[in-house]
């Protein structure tokens, strides 16, 4: 009898949230929404507050006059939330970043000028991987860096490939960095700020744990990248070497513009507080500078330039309808409004009960797993903390856990595991730009996930233990 060997292939991020989106429509059946009666802001939420909604008659396949049914969940995914929100904004941001760079890169000078750059600092290489894994943990850590990685995926492909390393290091070195520094930031706007509002703690009191964390965690994502890189780098490319094209008047041109936008950005994040709407705007003033610069400095046609914008959009068309699935997915759960009826208040209800009849140290730790678990259905820093903190706040006070260590829970738990879940729109949009699917980068990420989980472990114990405050 002869035998045959199969490969397994893991499902893709489209095939993961389709299934999801329904096991959501089921859940409707199975669980009754319900939601939280506060006519207060939402600073304090008690689970006593929480009532199910009556006359409830579970989801349907396909519903009318805008309602969500499972057969609705791409569209009105696609439509939920204003400009602001992590559908159309997203989902409009990587649609208009990938243009913009379709544009650049057409133009050749991202490539002459990384040859360029490679030929003069060779000796340094070394120091290349770390200084940017540093560089985008503080990006997250201080202005909350995210969504802007998408764009840096598509400049450091390029780069990574020519010295030898692949997608995976692309994502590591850009993404995952930023993702350390938004979990452990003691100055994050987006996350932290909103969390200790709603606890009722001063806003970025209690920066020196998190201090430490972001050291502790950045060393060890470091230690992860330079081991993964040097196990999977192949020869670097010989055109490294081998390259003898300098680089054009129009190049430098195209790279200092494309330097200055990248400053405006980080300068209008910082202190304009710019967020998507004016990241998009920004990256599409880029593409139309370089279509400036390359039609007078390399007779690069209009026309031409505004296929390529295109083109690079078309690119990425996937990502975007992976963001809208998951916030469909969200829809169908009923929302995330916490005095409105839905399936997610249901479960919150129910886990923050849970966690209330545990010890507390065993609470403490509950509330990380809750946040990271919770996180696959609102992967919104900002709007799981709106979520989840008006609960977990009080609750804590209840059970002798400093309202400082649940924050610390929460910010955990959002943002590592924004590193591996396919409902991540600045992942999946980071996996889009550099051709990586899903299940290929989970294969990577699922053994060093579980480290940066059992590290938040012991921070999250570690600071309860310490009366955290």
């Amino acid at each position: 009898m002869s035998s045959q060997t199969r490969s397994y292939s893991f499902p893709s991020a489209a095939v993961i949230l389709l299934s999801v989106a329904v096991l959501a429509y089921l859940s409707a059946f199975l669980v009754t929404p319900g939601y939280f009666e506060s006519d207060a802001p939402a600073q304090s939420v008690a689970l006593n507050q929480f009532t199910y909604a009556p006359d409830t008659s579970g989801s349907t396949l396909f519903a009318e006059q805008g309602g969500i049914g499972l057969m609705n969940v791409l569209f009105e995914g696609m439509v939920a939330g204003d400009k602001y929100g992590a559908t159309i904004g997203v989902a409009a941001f990587i649609l208009i970043t990938g243009g913009a760079f379709g544009v650049l890169m057409h133009t050749g000078a991202i490539n002459r000028g990384i040859l360029t750059l490679i030929s003069h600092t060779r000796r340094f290489e070394v120091l290349l991987l770390p200084l940017l894994f540093v560089c985008f943990s503080l990006g997250g850590a201080i202005f909350g860096m995210g969504e802007e990685a998408i764009a840096f995926c598509i400049v450091l492909l390029p780069v990574m490939k020519q010295l030898g390393y692949n997608a995976q290091v692309t994502v590591l070195v850009t993404y995952v960095a930023t993702q350390i520094g938004f979990a452990t930031s003691w100055m994050n706007p987006f996350s932290i700020a909103i969390a200790q509002s709603i606890a009722d703690i001063p806003v970025f009191s209690g920066a020196g744990l998190r201090i430490i964390a972001w050291f502790s965690f950045t060393f060890l994502g470091l230690v992860f990248l330079l081991r993964y890189a040097k196990r999977h780098r192949q020869a670097p490319d010989t055109a490294i070497t081998t390259s003898k094209e300098a680089l054009t008047h129009a190049d430098r041109l195209i790279l200092i513009s494309f330097g200055a936008v990248i400053g405006w950005i980080i300068w209008g994040v910082m202190a304009r507080q710019y967020y998507i709407p004016e990241l998009a705007a920004q990256f599409f003033t880029l593409g139309v500078v370089v279509a400036i610069i390359a039609k007078f400095g390399q007779n690069i046609s209009f026309s031409l330039s505004a296929d390529k914008f295109t083109q690079g959009a078309q690119e990425l068309v996937p990502a975007a309808l992976l963001v809208a699935l998951a916030k469909g997915i969200v829809l169908l759960l009923g929302g995330n409004q916490l005095n409105e009826p839905s399936v997610l208040n249901t479960v919150l209800f129910h886990c923050a009960s849970l966690l209330s009849l545990t010890p507390d140290i065993v609470t403490a730790w509950g509330m990380l797993a809750f946040q990271s678990l919770f996180n696959f259905f609102v992967a919104s820093g900002s709007g799981q903390a709106a979520i989840t903190m008006p609960i977990m706040a009080p609750l804590g006070d209840l059970l002798n856990i400093s309202r400082q260590t649940v924050v610390l829970a929460f910010q955990l738990g959002d943002g590592l595991t924004n590193i591996i879940i396919p409902t991540s729109a600045s992942l999946i949009g980071c996996l889009g730009v550099v051709k990586l699917d899903w299940s290929q980068w989970a294969a990577t990420i699922w053994r060093f996930q579980l480290c940066l989980f059992a590290l938040a472990s012991a921070f999250v114990i570690g600071a309860h233990l310490l009366h955290y405050s």
